[in-house]
C-alpha cells in the first residue's frame, strides 16, 4: 500500500551560481529528503564545480519488514524463508520515478552527461537500477551501503549508452542491516558484465565515515571533470 499525500518538492541545495551538473541522491528507509542535506559542506567542494543536489523524498508506504508501518520508502521489504524480499513492482515503480527527475534536470539545462546518481541503502538500489538502465549516459552512478536486488536481470538489462558508466560502490565491513558478504556476489556479477565498479570498503556499520565523505568529493569531481562539468 502506498499512502499519497501531497506531493513533497524535493530537497534541493546549489553550491554555486549557475550549476552545470546535478547529483539526484536517494536517501534510504524511513529517512527522507533532507538526510544528506547535512553533508554537502563536508564534501569541501570548489566553489569552482559549482553543482545542483536533488534529493527526493521517497514514497510513504507500509513496509513488512517494520510490521506494515507506514514509512517512506523506495520499495517493501519482507523477510521469509528465503532471506530479504525484496519488492520488484515498488523496485520498478521507483526506478520510474527517480528517471523522471533525471529529466526535470535535462529540461532545467543540465546535459544529461553531468548528471550524477547516488543513494544510500535501497535509495542506492533504485539509482543502480534507474542508472544502468536509462537510455542516455550519465556522469556517475554512486552507491553506498546499498543491495542489489534481482543484480542478473539488471545486469541482463544495462543499456548501452551505460555499460561504461562509473560506480562508486562503497560498503562497510561491519554493516548488520546490508550485510558486506551478501553483496559481493552481486558485485562480481556486475563486474563479470564489464561494469565499471570502483569499490571501496570502510570498517563501519550502516553509515557513512569521514574516509568515504572524502573519497565521494574526489570521486565526484572526477567524473564531472571527465565529462567536462
Amino acid at each position: 500500500m502506498v499512502i499519497r499525500p501531497r506531493e513533497e518538492p524535493a530537497v534541493e541545495v546549489e553550491t554555486g551560481a549557475n550549476p552545470a551538473a546535478s547529483v539526484i541522491w536517494l536517501h534510504g528507509l524511513g529517512a527522507d529528503g533532507h538526510d544528506f542535506e547535512p553533508i554537502i559542506p563536508e564534501l569541501h567542494l570548489s566553489a569552482r564545480l559549482p553543482l545542483r543536489f536533488v534529493f527526493p523524498h521517497a514514497p510513504l508506504r507500509a513496509v513488512t519488514i517494520n510490521n506494515g508501518y507506514v514509512m517512506r520508502a523506495w520499495y517493501d521489504i519482507a523477510m521469509s524463508e528465503r532471506g530479504f524480499e525484496q519488492n520488484h513492482e515498488h523496485i520498478h515503480e521507483s526506478e520510474k520515478l527517480l528517471q523522471a527527475v533525471i529529466e526535470k534536470e535535462i529540461r532545467r539545462g543540465i546535459a544529461c552527461e553531468n548528471v550524477v546518481l547516488a543513494g544510500f541503502s535501497q535509495g542506492g538500489a533504485i539509482a543502480l537500477h534507474a542508472g544502468l538502465r536509462y537510455p542516455e549516459t550519465l556522469a556517475g552512478i554512486m552507491a553506498l551501503s546499498t543491495p542489489v536486488p534481482y543484480a542478473e536481470s539488471l545486469v541482463a538489462e544495462v543499456h548501452p549508452a551505460n555499460a561504461a558508466v562509473p560506480i562508486f560502490i562503497a560498503h562497510g565491513t561491519d554493516d548488520r542491516v546490508v550485510p558486506y558478504d551478501l553483496v559481493q556476489q552481486a558485485h562480481r556479477r556486475m563486474e563479470a558484465r564489464g561494469l565499471k565498479l570502483e569499490r571501496h570498503t570502510y570498517v563501519m556499520g550502516h553509515t557513512l565515515v569521514p574516509d568515504e565523505i572524502r573519497d565521494i568529493a574526489a570521486w565526484l569531481i572526477r567524473v564531472l571533470a571527465r565529462q567536462g562539468g
